[in-house]
């Protein structure tokens, strides 16, 4: 049974659901490509803050929703195709999750990883290290923005903490879409970014049609 899904603004500092979006709600539409090149333009070129202090518990991933599910739980229910959850909880059973960074499709949830958009420590560097508990933890749960969606083991274990700088899909198809939610993230949360991420940014930008 799939479940209503609550998202969070990156203005929230607190884990509070806006609005719940309708049952077999979709992840959140990236933004047009005129769009995504004016926030990309926009974007503070700054160099990577230290790292010293990073955790992703200090995220606190993985929270209670309004809907009391996980935020977890809630991607794989919005994501996924034919959902069941287990009796009496919000974990899903069964169902079949796609990976866009590698065109593959996952029919076992334990292999159905969700993936930061931008990376924990990626944010951390750019920009969170200065946040309140608050703030973080409403962008490790962000539902709201395309920040958070499915990915295979192999793909999020490739990726880990990079951002585009250094690693791509390898699904060719998907780096427009990567491309401006990527970069979405990123202005609205008033992340830096670094002249060889923007580069790549610009370069995956210009795969879009649209």
């Amino acid at each position: 049974m799939r479940r209503a899904v609550f998202g969070l603004s990156a203005a929230a500092v607190t884990l509070v659901g806006l609005t719940a979006a309708p049952a077999l709600a979709e992840p959140p539409a990236p933004p047009s490509t005129a769009t995504a090149r004016a926030e990309l333009a926009a974007l503070t070129v700054a160099p990577p803050h230290s790292m010293d202090g990073y955790a992703r518990d200090k995220f606190d991933i993985w929270a209670k929703q309004p809907d009391g599910c996980t935020t977890r739980q809630d991607v794989l229910a919005r994501d996924g195709k034919n959902v069941v959850d287990e009796s009496g909880n919000c974990q899903p059973s069964s169902g079949s999750w796609y990976s866009a960074y590698d065109d593959t499709t996952v029919t076992d949830v334990a292999q159905a990883t969700i993936d930061h958009m931008v990376p924990l420590a990626e944010a951390w560097r750019s920009g969170a290290d200065s946040w309140s508990a608050d703030q973080r933890k409403a962008f490790g749960n962000d539902l709201k923005d395309p920040q958070l969606l499915i990915a295979s083991e192999s793909s999020n274990s490739s990726k880990s903490d990079s951002g585009p700088a250094d690693w791509k899909p390898t699904n060719h198809a998907f780096w427009c879409t990567y491309a401006k939610d990527y970069t979405h993230i990123k202005s609205i949360w008033k992340l830096t970014t670094t002249d060889k991420e923007k580069t790549a940014l610009s370069s995956m930008l210009d795969s879009c049609t649209n």
